[in-house]
């Protein structure tokens, strides 16, 4: 119930008079049935544009660190993340990508939307970057197609590290559902996988007009934080203790 207040009365309304969002490409969203909408990662406002503007509720997977904050403002921001449809998914481990794909893939199982961003994080700098093969493995095993979208102007108007987000005008386009039917019963062969996965990236890429960065964001991320580490080891070495 708390879903729909959040998204009818209190968050929705006030997202589309922030963001003033153009949709593109509505008609490709099915009215029932399961399906994945695999989008581009720019803004922290991604997890709830998208959800406002769609008629039908979509559940996103979004990470653990989102439910497990400290204290008072950790519960309610667990709740309400819980409340406007985003599942936990803890992405540390070995076993993160299988309780991703298991947590999806029971939100398929009840016939309905799936929201997830392939990139596996947020760009950090606005380009599209190399998508994770889960996916791949989810429109496989569950059989359904994957309609790519593109959220283009968010990075602009909330990027990385900015609270309050900026009067920016925001485009939300969808593409024609993708069709992997072909590869049943070949989501554990990794070459399948791959392709799949670059194709949908590709049709979002298609869509969304960024610069592509063919490597994970997160490993793009990690580098870039030890090159400040290291410049500011340089800048500032350590002093000999005698």
């Amino acid at each position: 119930m708390f879903y729909y207040v959040l998204k009818y009365v209190l968050l929705g309304p006030l997202l589309r008079l922030v963001f003033r969002p153009r949709i593109e490409g509505l008609e490709y969203i099915p009215a029932s049935g399961p399906a994945i909408v695999a989008g581009n990662h720019l803004s922290f406002s991604d997890h709830f544009l998208m959800p406002a503007i769609l008629k039908r509720r979509i559940t996103f997977l979004a990470k653990a660190e989102y439910f497990t904050g400290p204290g008072i403002k950790g519960r309610l921001t667990a709740a309400f993340f819980r409340s406007a449809g985003q599942i936990p998914v803890d992405r540390s481990g070995k076993d993160a990508g299988q309780a991703a794909i298991r947590e999806g893939l029971g939100v398929l199982r009840r016939d309905e939307l799936l929201g997830i961003y392939p990139e596996g994080t947020r760009s950090h700098d606005g380009r599209l970057y190399k998508g994770k093969v889960g996916v791949a493995v989810m429109a496989l095993k569950a059989g359904v197609p994957v309609i790519p979208c593109a959220m283009i102007g968010t990075f602009e108007a909330q990027p990385p590290g900015q609270k309050i987000p900026s009067l920016h005008p925001v485009v939300i386009r969808f593409g024609k559902p993708l069709d992997f039917s072909r590869y049943a019963g070949m989501e554990n062969e990794k070459a399948i996988l791959r392709a799949v996965t670059d194709e949908i990236m590709y049709a979002i890429l298609t869509l969304s007009e960024q610069e592509y960065v063919d490597r994970y964001a997160a490993v793009v991320k990690a580098e870039e934080a030890a090159e400040v580490v290291a410049a500011q080891a340089r800048k500032f070495p350590r002093m000999p203790l005698s």
